[in-house]
């Protein structure tokens, strides 16, 4: 059974930074593209990142460019997200989503509230 479990969220003031980390089970995670997405209060889905298989390719969303870092250990089953300089408008659920020529297991997110 497939299972992606995010974790590290949390309330961080405007300019923190916070990471996040997802355990991925049930397949050979090594195989597969990542992503993180997120989905703010009232809105919608938002990409964030993109790492492929191997960790050597990442891309990112225009809104994180810069500020935003994805990994992965891929002895581990781990992949993460680096996040600095927080802003309130990064308040969102985050989701660990794996990719199999598109999306196909979401983790059930993450709460990360950015606020003073």
């Amino acid at each position: 059974e497939v299972q992606l479990v995010e974790f590290g969220g949390g309330l961080v003031q405007p300019g923190g930074s916070l990471r996040l980390s997802c355990a991925a089970s049930g397949f050979t995670f090594s195989n597969y593209w990542m992503y993180w997405v997120r989905q703010a209060p009232g809105k919608g889905l938002e990409w964030v990142s993109t790492i492929l298989s191997n960790g050597g390719t990442t891309n990112y969303a225009d809104s994180v460019k810069g500020r935003f870092t994805i990994s992965r250990d891929n002895a581990k089953n781990m992949l993460y997200l680096q996040m600095n300089s927080l802003k309130p408008e990064d308040t969102a659920v985050y989701y660990c989503v794996r990719s199999n020529y598109g999306p196909d297991y979401w983790g059930k997110g993450v709460l990360v509230t950015i606020s003073s």
